[in-house]
């Protein structure tokens, strides 16, 4: 039996931690997916900042051998993230 497993992280990163926690009782998830809140340089080139988060998620992915599916070429409209103010401008 194979798991997907969908997570949404919360400002807090509350389902980080709890992934920390219990990751090694995770077995055979095959795909992570969801909303993980994690701005960050490794998969958004337009956003100019790196998160401590992302290092956990990816050695979280790490132990559970998933690797990281990008998207091929990002453009300026598929940004994973937009400055809320310059939104409204």
């Amino acid at each position: 039996m194979h798991f997907l497993l969908n997570v949404y992280f919360d400002s807090q990163q509350s389902a980080l931690k709890h992934l920390k926690d219990i990751e090694v009782n995770l077995n055979n998830v095959i795909i992570m997916t969801g909303d993980f809140n994690i701005h960050d340089s490794n998969w958004d080139p337009f956003y100019p900042h790196h998160s401590i988060h992302t290092d956990t998620l990816c050695e979280i992915s790490d132990s559970l051998s998933l690797e990281l599916l990008e998207a091929l070429i990002i453009t300026k409209s598929c940004q994973t993230y937009r400055d809320h103010q310059t939104m409204l401008l």
